[in-house]
C-alpha cells in the first residue's frame, strides 16, 4: 500500500519569487501599454480641445483644457459655410479620391496578387522582385515624373491625376499574395475546377470569400493613404475646386499666416482637421469585424 508523500517544504518559497516575477512583468507590459495609448491619444486630445476655443484664446489658453466649449459650435459652423461652404466641397472631392482609389487599388491588388501565388507564367519571379523593390521607393519620388506623364496625355488639374497614380499599391499586392499562399489551398481551387467552374467563377465564388480579411486591409490601407495624401494633390492640382481637404486646409493655413491670424482661420483649420478624421475612424470601425473568425476553417476535411 502507497502513500501519499507530503510536498517537500521547500517547494513553497520556490513559488514565491515566481508569482513576483510574474506580478512584476504584467504590471511593466501594463504600464508600457498605458503609456502608449496616453502617447498616441494626446494629439487627438489636443485636437478635441483646441476646436473649442476661439481665435483669441487658442493662443492664450492652456493648450491641453478647455477654455470656452461653447465655441465649438460657433466653429462648425464657420467651417461649414465659410466662403460658400468650401469646406464641404473639399470634403466631398476627398471621398471621392479615397473611394475610388481605395476600391480600384483593391481590385487591382487583389488580381495581381492572386494571379502571382496562384499561377505559373514567364517572369513571374522577376515581376514580383520588382514590385518588391517598387515598394521601397518613396511615393514622393514619383510625384513629379507622374506629373509629366500626365501632363503629356491632359491629365493634370483634373480629378484623375489623382485617382490613378493611387490605384497602383505595391504593398497591397504583396498582403494579397501572401495572404493567398497561406490561407487558400490548392486543393480548395482543384475542387472547384474538377466542379466544372471556370476561372473567374473560382476567383468569385471560392478565392474572394475565404479573402475578405486580406481585401479589406488593402481597402482600409489604401482608402487612409488617398485620404491623408497631400504631396500628389498639390502637384497635380492648381484649381482650388478640385482640393481635397489636405491641400484645402493648407491653404486656408498659408491664409492665416498671411493675415497673422486676423481672419479666424486657425480655429477652422483645427475644427476642419478634427471632422477630417472623423470619416476614417467610422470606417475602421465598420470594417474592423472583417478581421475576426476563422478564415477557411472547415474547408478542407
Amino acid at each position: 500500500m502507497t502513500t501519499a508523500t507530503a510536498p517537500s517544504p521547500a517547494a513553497a518559497p520556490d513559488r514565491a519569487p515566481r508569482v513576483k516575477s510574474s506580478t512584476r512583468g504584467r504590471v511593466t507590459v501594463n504600464a508600457v501599454m498605458v503609456a502608449m495609448i496616453l502617447y498616441f491619444l494626446l494629439p487627438f486630445w489636443w485636437l478635441l480641445v483646441a476646436a473649442s476655443k476661439n481665435n483669441d484664446a487658442l493662443f492664450s489658453t492652456a493648450a491641453l483644457w478647455f477654455h470656452s466649449p461653447g465655441s465649438f459650435f460657433d466653429n462648425l459652423q464657420q467651417l461649414f459655410t465659410y466662403n460658400d461652404g468650401e469646406y464641404l466641397r473639399w470634403m466631398g472631392n476627398t471621398a471621392i479620391y479615397a473611394g475610388v482609389s481605395g476600391l480600384g487599388a483593391t481590385a487591382v491588388a487583389t488580381l495581381a496578387g492572386y494571379a502571382f501565388a496562384k499561377y505559373r507564367f514567364p517572369g513571374r519571379n522577376l515581376l514580383f522582385s520588382s514590385l518588391l523593390g517598387a515598394i521601397m521607393v518613396p511615393a514622393t519620388a514619383l510625384a513629379i515624373p507622374t506629373y509629366l506623364l500626365l501632363s503629356k496625355v491632359a491629365l493634370t488639374n483634373t480629378m484623375w491625376a489623382v485617382i490613378l497614380p493611387s490605384l497602383l499599391n505595391p504593398f497591397g499586392v504583396y498582403l494579397v499574395r501572401v495572404y493567398v499562399q497561406e490561407s487558400l489551398p490548392d486543393e480548395l481551387l482543384e475542387a472547384a475546377r474538377v466542379d466544372g467552374a471556370g476561372e473567374l467563377r473560382v476567383l468569385f465564388n471560392v478565392a474572394l470569400p475565404t479573402l475578405k480579411p486580406a481585401l479589406v486591409t488593402v481597402l482600409l490601407f489604401s482608402m487612409v493613404g488617398t485620404w491623408n495624401n497631400f504631396f500628389l494633390p498639390l502637384v497635380m492640382l492648381n484649381n482650388d475646386k478640385l482640393f481635397p481637404l489636405t491641400v484645402g486646409l493648407q491653404s486656408w493655413y498659408q491664409g492665416a499666416l498671411i493675415q497673422s491670424g486676423a481672419n479666424a482661420l486657425f480655429t477652422l483649420v483645427i475644427a476642419g482637421s478634427l471632422v477630417a478624421i472623423l470619416p476614417l475612424i467610422v470606417a475602421f470601425l465598420l470594417l474592423q469585424r472583417y478581421w475576426r473568425g476563422g478564415l477557411t476553417v472547415g474547408s478542407l476535411k
